[in-house]
């Protein structure tokens, strides 16, 4: 009994060794992918290649993603775009460094600062500002598309 076991075991043993894909240095240099995933073919219904591309087509017609900025400052009154780009200096004069916007929503002009992905992101910039612009509150909006940010790996 004790023989058998030791053959299985031994046998088991000798198939994991064995079992490894080792993949040449000259091979890699070559190519991006490995071997296995240049080869690779997939069958899968063609109503999922309309259906990615409809959604490529899609996001390419966007002019950005949801998103959320703090708006300081909305009007209706006759002069709201004069009062909504003084608005706009009298943040920059204090604030340099945010992204300001103003935009035209009939009827109303609004002043808008920053392209924030989550509500967390947006509420910093509440906090700040919130001595200077206390009617300032947090709105959801479409939000240019964020820069990707290179890093370094050392």
């Amino acid at each position: 009994m004790r023989i058998l076991f030791l053959f299985i075991t031994s046998l088991f043993a000798s198939q994991l060794l064995f079992a490894q894909a080792t993949f040449s240095d000259e091979n890699q240099e070559e190519t991006t992918q490995p071997e296995i995933l240049q080869n690779l073919q997939v069958n899968q219904d063609p109503r999922l290649d309309k259906m990615l591309n409809w959604h490529i087509e899609k996001n390419i017609k966007k002019d950005g993603i949801d998103g959320f900025r703090v708006e300081i400052f909305f009007s209706s009154e006759s002069d709201a775009l004069n009062q909504a780009r003084s608005k706009k200096v009298e943040f920059l004069s204090e604030y340099p460094d945010y992204e300001v916007q103003i935009k035209y929503d009939a009827p109303n002009f609004r002043v808008r600062i920053g392209n924030y992905r989550t509500k967390n992101e947006a509420l910093k910039l509440h906090k700040k500002i919130e001595k200077s612009y206390p009617m300032a509150f947090i709105v959801p909006d479409k939000i240019k598309f964020p820069l990707l940010k290179q890093v370094n790996y050392e």
